[in-house]
């Protein structure tokens, strides 16, 4: 990951919390002054060595090697900073209540539980402290052999001046034209032939536009007006017969439904096809298994003529098998209709007329790009923001360009990432934990972010960081790092090369677990945020491993693409052995989950964000209360939660309070109306005399 990264996220949080009025108080308090004043010292000079760092890393591995040792030491730093923080924040919370004659003894009685006592831990504090500065100065110490030296900041590039004009629609089809006509007459006219249903192939490179074309036709308003249903599946990796099925029959019916087996859903299936001219699009398919074939398609027999399947693959195989002997693969953009689409992303207009010093260089770029409509929009958004030629120069130029490809990371995507300011190559490395295809909300995605620590960027905190959490997944967007999702434009997806850049940008800090990928051989102790693909069970011999996964910052469920939202059983054994030694957690999600208790919750006094939604959980315990840095938590959907526990008012820093759909809960948490920080509260009990008010909320 890119210095920057470091500089801008960890360090400056580092910095913040250093200068901690309340937490200095508590570490003279504790005797360990002295140490976290060394500690800032040389945090102060490696922070100097970032700006050519961040130069070096790109072609020098050892530079990569101390930059991941160092942002290693600076995880460990915060998490102890973060202890600190939070102690002194829940003795600054006692002194508060206990001074104020405003709250009721039976309040103040719930402010402190037994277990929240003070805390020796000079000794223990005394110890890691000595061993991270140890870490800290030997890092510091290398700089020499790695040639690295100060560098001052870059002054700030002059403003654009250019107009920033929305793109118009038709830009998604330059050089498209000819190909979506072809296209559309093969889907809106009739075939003469027995079977009711054909296939129409679209077969490129990755990021060539398969699926954008596919999207122009999906909702082109001649096709709309011809079929009278229509479904679109993004398959990917996986062929799941069962899952694909279940994504059609959610599609053209509009329910929910589950079913025991396949047998059972594809009959239903074909009734709903039955007569039908239907038409679907197979999104990005991998499979060459002609047998799983024959299986998904039984149901579309009972479809009328004229039934189109819309297939979308980087793959010639399993289309042979289908009869295709001769594939017209959609080709890279001609030269001209790649620069004129580039032209449209980077300056607004069709031509470099009004631009004649910026022309041989665009042109120079859209050669590197090989005619890739993914990689020319994202170098033109990229280059949206660069005023001059000598920045079109230096993008042209670049190293980047040299690099080995890896992972089949296109390079113009890799420079794309590069040119981000470096809290948003923080955000979009978080996005790793996502599964391809993963359909994700924005506004959950936002408190992701704010949970673990990224939006804190706002200057003299003029913005909440909900609202910085907005601007910054909208630059992300204009840069195409995210696509609006086919079937709702509400929600969004990442194309898959975007998703394969993630990954390998994430570098050693995040891992995604998903079926193809074994938990129990990997080495988990360096990594700090972790999903996994959720299974119909989840044992503990899976998670095992785990308990040498002491530094985990992140730990959540996530749905694989096309996954119906059923409850997965989750080992309680994991619930008792694994999850309550991982303390440093900030963000846990154990969604979906058949879990009836969280007694372990208490113990993670770091926790920012806990999703609970939809699991069998009766109540939460009394020991929510310590989690006094929780800023979100979702308990939606939980149908059998019928109580709050009274410790709710110790929950300063809560912002969001989704409890919609509990039906049993009848009382709000006492103290409710005193926390501040609260922005969403989605369910509202109004009581007797002696129970809530809604003034309490202010």
């Amino acid at each position: 990951m890119a210095a920057e990264i470091i500089a801008s996220t960890i360090l400056n949080v580092l910095f913040e919390k250093l200068a901690d009025e309340a937490l200095k108080k508590l570490a003279r308090s504790k005797g360990i002054h002295s140490e976290l004043g060394r500690l800032k010292a040389t945090l102060t000079e490696i922070q100097a060595l970032l700006n050519d760092a961040s130069r070096k890393e790109i072609a020098d591995e050892a530079v990569k090697i101390w930059l991941d040792s160092f942002q290693h030491v600076a995880y460990d730093i915060d998490d102890v900073l973060d202890g600190l923080a939070t102690e002194a924040r829940h003795q600054e919370m006692m002194t508060t209540h206990e001074s104020s004659s405003s709250i009721s003894t039976k309040v103040k009685k719930l402010i402190t539980p037994a277990c929240c006592a003070s805390l020796s831990l000079s000794n223990r504090l005394h110890h890691k402290l000595d061993i991270i500065n140890t870490k800290l100065q030997q890092l510091e110490n290398r700089k020499s052999d790695l040639g690295l030296i100060l560098v001052k900041d870059e002054k700030p590039k002059t403003k654009s001046n250019r107009i920033q004009t929305s793109l118009a629609e038709a830009s998604t089809i330059i050089g498209r034209e000819e190909d979506k006509e072809k296209l559309l007459l093969k889907l809106l006219v009739d075939e003469p032939r027995e079977v009711k249903f054909s296939v129409v192939p679209l077969v490129g490179l990755g990021g060539v536009g398969k699926t954008t074309l596919a999207r122009l036709l999906y909702n082109e308003t001649r096709v709309n007006d011809h079929f009278e249903l229509k479904s679109w599946v993004c398959v990917s990796d996986e062929f799941d017969v069962f899952k694909i099925s279940e994504t059609i029959f959610r599609s053209v019916t509009g329910e929910d439904r589950k079913f025991e087996d396949l047998n059972e859903l594809q009959m239903d299936l074909r009734e709903q096809l039955k007569d039908k001219r239907f038409l679907l699009v197979f999104d990005d398919v991998w499979s060459e298994s002609y047998d799983e074939w024959e299986n998904l398609v039984r149901p579309f027999h009972s479809g009328a003529l004229g039934s189109k399947i819309i297939i979308t693959t980087r793959k010639e195989s399993l289309l042979r098998k289908l009869g295709f002997d001769r594939l017209d693969h959609l080709r890279s953009l001609s030269h001209d209709h790649a620069v004129s689409l580039f032209v449209e992303h980077a300056l607004g207009v069709h031509t470099f007329d009004l631009y004649p010093g910026l022309k041989p260089l665009g042109e120079g770029i859209v050669k590197k790009c090989g005619g890739l409509p993914l990689a020319l929009k994202a170098m033109g958004r990229l280059l949206r923001t660069k005023t001059n030629e000598e920045e079109w120069n230096d993008v042209l130029n670049s190293e980047i360009w040299d690099l080995e490809s890896v992972d089949e990371i296109v390079p113009a995507l890799r420079l794309s990432y590069h040119d981000l300011p470096a809290y948003l190559k923080q955000l979009f490395a978080y996005c790793s934990l996502f599964p391809k295809d993963f359909v994700f909300d924005k506004e959950k995605l936002v408190l992701l972010w704010m949970a673990e620590g990224y939006l804190k960027h706002s200057p003299a905190g003029s913005k909440s960081p909900e609202r910085l959490g907005n601007e910054y997944f909208q630059l992300l967007l204009s840069r195409s790092f995210f696509q609006q999702d086919p079937n709702d434009e509400s929600l969004f997806v990442m194309h898959d090369l975007m998703n394969d850049l993630a990954t390998f940008v994430a570098g050693e800090f995040f891992i995604r677990f998903d079926n193809q990928r074994g938990m129990e051989n990997e080495t988990l102790a360096k990594y700090r945020h972790m999903s996994f693909i959720r299974e119909e069970y989840i044992g503990y011999q899976k998670f095992e491993a785990f308990k040498r996964a002491k530094s985990l910052r992140t730990f959540f469920v996530v749905s694989g693409a096309r996954q119906s939202r059923g409850a997965f059983h989750l080992s309680n054994k994991i619930l008792i052995d694994l999850l309550p030694g991982l303390t440093l957690l900030r963000v846990l999600s154990l969604s979906h989950s058949n879990i009836k208790e969280v007694e372990f919750i208490g113990s993670l006094k770091h926790l920012r964000y806990l999703n609970l939604s939809h699991t069998e959980i009766r109540e939460l315990p009394e020991n929510v209360g310590n989690l006094i840095n929780l800023q979100t938590l979702i308990v939606f959907g939980c149908l059998y939660l019928y109580k709050l526990p009274k410790s709710f008012l110790r929950l300063n820093n809560l912002r969001h309070f989704d409890a919609g759909d509990t039906w049993l809960i009848k009382k709000m948490p006492l103290g409710i109306g005193g926390l501040k920080n609260l922005q969403t509260l989605t369910k509202i009990i109004i009581e007797g005399n002696d129970g809530f008010a809604i003034n309490e909320l202010k």
